[in-house]
């Protein structure tokens, strides 16, 4: 099996296929998902390859969750959800990072976990620099 190549840690054309950058905060950099089927919704990445939250020094996984924080009072603001779901993953992508996905009654996949990329609604390019703004002015 071949090393896996982290995209959250290259920053490159893989990265920005998925995510637009929004900000870089004290321990992390969120991104705004390029799939918005889900209005606002994010990912915010740990700067640094740390494969696990359990692995960060107590100092530095406050500050992650303080920017959890941070970006999920800031997509609030920006997109006024009912709920924001939280998830962390890493089996295929062993990088801590957190997927913050806004959820709005009456609107797709309210009550039902969601899809990890419906490809509903991908942004362009001008698209996804709007919508990245509208977080970013709030955070």
């Amino acid at each position: 099996m071949g090393e896996i190549r982290c995209h959250y840690c290259e920053k490159g054309e893989i990265m920005a296929a998925v995510g637009i950058e929004i900000a870089e905060l004290s321990a992390s950099t969120l991104y705004l998902f390029r799939e918005q089927s889900h209005p606002g919704r994010c990912i915010l990445a740990y700067n640094g390859h740390v494969g696990d939250i359990t692995d960060l020094p107590d100092e530095r996984r406050r500050q992650f969750f303080d920017d959890l924080v941070r970006a999920a009072r800031a997509i609030q603001k920006a997109y006024n959800p009912d709920k924001i779901n939280y998830a962390a993953f890493g089996d295929k992508m062993p990088h801590l990072h957190f997927h913050l996905t806004p959820k709005y009654r009456d609107a797709f996949e309210w009550g039902d976990v969601f899809a990890m990329n419906p490809k509903r609604i991908e942004l362009a390019d001008a698209e996804g620099g709007e919508a990245a703004e509208k977080i970013r002015r709030v955070l």
